[in-house]
């Protein structure tokens, strides 16, 4: 385990998350630029893609639940000095990401048109996502295998390695994107299914490198030449932390599929809107994001080791930090938003659907940076049903009012932010309640070994 004197939690979660900070600062910038080159094909490209993307939230449910597993169990069992187990761990992890990325190609062909045809009633729409998804599906597959190793440097302190492949990975999409959808320089304009081929590319250059790494460099947890049998104790013990975390995003892809659903007679303008809007959201909360998978790392390596005031003292720098720079996003939201828009599209309709929309979610920033924080330190604790709990709550008090205000003669997208918004307020404060009595029961040393 690191070894950290009081002052220093701070700095220890500052400087592990600085790498995944920047190397999904660049991620976001990823969003942007891809996004930019399809909101030139069209809105109907723009909410194509949109909708196909949605789908990264079900992939990210599965892969979050195989990193917040191995995380948590590889973290906890370093902080004890048991670098046997957590080896044991990194290898089931390899084993459950193969088999994941199997069974997301599968699915993801057999029940692609049932999705398109749920979420639009535009024909092109539908057309222009099958494209995409044919092209991106295979990229987002590919992420088990990084998330499992990844994560088993995450959980030991290791960061930077798996940070830049990822900076690589990110900056090869960069290029490809405008290639690959415009045409840049070969005249060979593929439009969204040039989206769908870069990223399944960078994908696979990505898991390339991971892979060469590991095989040319040493580390206890992440020892490849034996113990590769099935060990379905292992699994359990994965998926019964990792499952109600991927739960959570899981409930996102719900959330995001729902609004495609209910504002699907409004306009393909709102569509566009919606799905720029995401994107959006997705790039400015990242360093947030960063700072939240730093928690578990730190504060589960402490736990490990029965020093839990230092728990606490890593949930009081990460509220503070994290609250910090959400401010700050959520006042560049607020006066930027037109500027954010335009940047993408020219559209005037899309513009004054996007600003309305960024506006009124951008005051979910500030709670999603408890939800985060929380979030981060039940995963460190070996819990996580409380924040599928708090994620369920939010979509039921969501879901619920705009169902039924879909059916009023007056309704418009404002309705659908608006509770969005009000929804997310709740989560942070349940989600808070929740670890303050969590915290309370925090398990000994002997206790997490059996």
């Amino acid at each position: 385990m690191t070894d950290l004197t009081q002052g220093s939690v701070r700095r220890h979660l500052v400087n592990m998350a600085t790498p995944m900070m920047i190397g999904m600062l660049v991620q976001g910038l990823y969003l942007f630029v891809d996004m930019y080159f399809v909101a030139s094909i069209g809105p109907a490209a723009v909410a194509a893609v949109g909708a196909g993307s949605a789908l990264m939230f079900l992939v990210l449910a599965l892969t979050q639940m195989l990193s917040v597993g191995t995380v948590s169990l590889i973290a906890r069992a370093t902080g004890a000095a048991d670098h046997i187990y957590a080896n044991q761990v990194f290898r089931q992890s390899m084993l459950l990401a193969g088999f994941l990325t199997a069974l997301t190609l599968l699915a993801g062909f057999l029940l692609q048109d049932f999705y398109l045809q749920t979420v639009s009633t535009d024909a092109a729409v539908r057309e222009a996502g099958a494209e995409f998804l044919q092209w991106y599906l295979p990229g987002l597959a590919l992420a088990f295998v990084s998330t499992a190793i990844g994560s088993a440097l995450r959980a030991v302190g290791v960061v930077k390695p798996a940070m830049a492949v990822q900076l690589l990975t990110v900056l090869l999409n960069l290029m490809l994107a405008p290639v690959l959808i415009s045409g840049w320089g070969t005249g060979l304009a593929l439009g969204v299914a040039g989206a769908g081929l870069a990223s399944t590319l960078a994908s696979a250059v990505g898991v390339l490198l991971l892979w060469v790494y590991f095989r040319r460099c040493q580390h206890q947890v992440l020892d490849t030449s034996a113990g590769w049998s099935l060990q379905l104790p292992v699994w359990r013990r994965l998926l019964a932390i990792g499952l109600p975390a991927g739960g959570e995003y899981a409930l996102m892809f719900l959330f995001t599929a729902f609004v495609y659903w209910v504002i699907r007679d409004l306009g393909t303008e709102v569509q566009a809107a919606f799905g720029i809007g995401m994107r959006i959201i997705q790039a400015v909360s990242l360093p947030v994001v960063a700072l939240s998978f730093a928690i578990p790392a730190i504060a589960g390596q402490n736990l490990g080791a029965g020093l839990h005031d230092r728990v606490h003292q890593t949930l009081r720098a990460a509220l503070q930090l994290s609250f910090g720079l959400m401010l700050l996003i959520f006042l560049f939201s607020q006066f930027e938003a037109e500027m954010l828009m335009r940047w993408f599209t020219a559209d005037a309709a899309v513009v004054l659907a996007g600003v309305v929309f960024i506006k009124i979610i951008s005051w979910n920033y500030l709670t999603s940076a408890v939800v985060l924080t929380c979030s981060g330190m039940f995963q460190a604790l070996g819990n996580t049903w409380p924040s599928l709990l708090s994620s369920a709550v939010r979509l039921t008090l969501f879901v619920v009012p705009v169902l039924w205000l879909s059916q009023q003669p007056a309704f418009t997208p404002t309705q659908v932010w608006w509770c969005s918004a009000l929804s997310v307020l709740v989560q942070g404060l349940l989600s808070f309640s929740l670890l303050q009595w969590q915290l309370k029961k925090m398990p000994t040393p002997a206790l997490m070994q059996q």
